[in-house]
């Protein structure tokens, strides 16, 4: 079967096992679209176990669950989260979520520990950027004082 077959016949398959209303099967190709990822992006969270969407003739068909994983892990992608913490996450679910009690708790407990890392981070920048300003205004001080120094004695 020709890859352009394979393809066809996959998109046929999720065509066929589509409810209108709640869309249940995703071929590569839309979630990619949808996202605003490439087919290696995509590919790339397969690989790390991320991800694990069916085969069907070859291709890649994913579940609303793969849909739904797919944006939590672009969400945590922003925010800084490395893949093995996202992974680690992702896997707390369990089958049914059954662990999302779980998955609330760690979240709590990362999203505290980078909180009080951001803020004490904030309070080193805010003492460096006043520190700055002190030097700032007392050079510009000086260069003025230079200035008016050398005006006068050109005089």
């Amino acid at each position: 079967m020709t890859t352009d077959a394979a393809v066809a016949d996959a998109q046929a398959f999720v065509a066929s096992h589509r409810d209108e209303g709640t869309t249940e099967l995703f071929g590569i190709t839309e979630l990619c679209r949808e996202f605003g990822i490439t087919l290696r992006a995509l590919r790339f969270y397969e690989d790390k176990g991320l991800l694990s969407p069916r085969r069907v003739n070859g291709a890649r068909v994913y579940t609303r669950r793969d849909r739904a994983r797919l944006a939590l892990i672009l969400r945590a992608k922003a925010i800084g989260s490395p893949l093995s913490e996202i992974k680690r996450y992702l896997d707390l679910y369990g089958d049914h979520g059954e662990g999302r009690v779980q998955q609330l708790q760690y979240v709590i407990d990362r999203t505290d520990a980078e909180i009080a890392d951001l803020e004490k981070k904030r309070a080193q920048i805010d003492a460096t950027l006043a520190e700055l300003r002190v030097i700032n205004t007392s050079c510009r001080s000086h260069l003025a004082e230079r200035e008016r120094i050398d005006k006068n004695q050109a005089k």
